[in-house]
């Protein structure tokens, strides 16, 4: 049995680091809250778009380390590991950003789970080649129906509504902010600890 998770804002939380790299370019005020969708916004109403792309390549690549673990992440991988129940990243990310400078968001992407203990496979029982990064959605989607996952954990509702999502895969919805009503054929979790109590129970019963 393998579980599939997203990486980007399931895996990894940006809120603090966009903040930051707004807040030391000058691009929003101090008093703006510190989440990856109060930047966005304030950015994208101010007509800032290009800056928002700019920020975006520079979170995924050089600075990528200076973001943190979701709280529990690890601690449901472990528990995935003593339940013999396997896990896979797989992403939907280009190899280079957008705009600006040519950082290699892949290799960043593998640097922040080594830095991060994710590659401690004795207590994680992940190991980079069980990480996907696919160039394109549709590979993404085609890498979690060849991996036969059981379940795919993202945080992108559109994701998990695709058609060409794989029939039969259990889908999880990450909204820790709460946001979503759950009524689009997925499940909604808030947090890791959450998504352990729901899916791991879920899948013994399966088993």
């Amino acid at each position: 049995m393998i579980i599939g998770l997203d990486f980007d804002n399931t895996i990894v939380c940006y809120d603090r680091l966009f903040h930051r790299l707004a807040m030391e370019r000058g691009f929003v005020p101090c008093e703006l809250p510190a989440t990856k969708r109060s930047v966005r916004a304030h950015l994208r109403s101010n007509g800032l778009e290009e800056e928002w792309t700019m920020i975006q390549g520079i979170a995924y690549g050089p600075r990528i380390s200076d973001a943190e673990p979701f709280p529990g992440v690890k601690e449901f991988l472990g528990q995935c590991h003593s339940r013999g129940i396997d896990v896979a990243i797989v992403s939907h990310k280009t190899r280079y950003p957008y705009r600006g400078e040519k950082y290699d968001l892949h290799t960043a992407a593998h640097t922040f789970l080594n830095r991060h203990g994710f590659y401690e496979s004795r207590r994680t029982g992940l190991s980079s080649e069980r990480v996907y990064f696919e160039c394109s959605l549709g590979q993404k989607l085609e890498r979690i129906g060849s991996l036969g996952c059981a379940a795919f954990v993202d945080d992108l509702p559109e994701v998990l509504a695709e058609p060409a999502f794989p029939a039969g895969t259990h889908k999880i919805l990450f909204d820790p902010g709460g946001i979503d009503d759950g009524d689009q054929g997925y499940e909604c979790v808030t947090s890791w600890a959450s998504c352990a109590d729901h899916l791991l129970s879920r899948l013994r019963v399966v088993a």
